[in-house]
């Protein structure tokens, strides 16, 4: 299961910490993603971060969007500055698990966290 939160309203510059913990059987958890989906927009990629730490973001996210995560508590963060309108969105967390040693990674998604950016 997917728990993420840390979404809400906010003005133009300002900043929201969203997280996504997992939870329930877990051996290891691959990559951590987050997407967002605007308002009548298809959904997009935002930012991943592999096991091991490594990064990526959209262009246009950098400098402005930080992903981590804390593998202790099964858990990805997205630390989002300098919001703008363009960022309200939908946010969702979606990760790679496997449940034991034994078995694959499967793929899970979290419920939406609404982040909504007043002009």
């Amino acid at each position: 299961q997917l728990q993420a939160y840390g979404g809400g309203l906010v003005q133009t510059g300002g900043s929201l910490r969203l997280s996504c913990a997992a939870s329930g059987t877990i051996f290891s958890i691959d990559d951590m993603r987050w997407y967002r989906q605007a308002p009548g927009k298809q959904g997009e990629l935002v930012s991943t971060i592999s096991s091991s730490g490594t990064t990526n973001y959209r262009d246009f996210m950098k400098g402005r969007f930080t992903i981590s995560r804390d593998n202790a508590k099964n858990t990805v963060y997205l630390r989002m500055n300098s919001l703008k309108p363009e960022d309200t969105a939908a946010y969702y967390c979606n990760i790679d698990l496997r449940s034991t040693r034994f078995s694959t990674f499967t793929n899970y998604w979290g419920q939406g966290t609404l982040v909504t950016v007043s002009s």
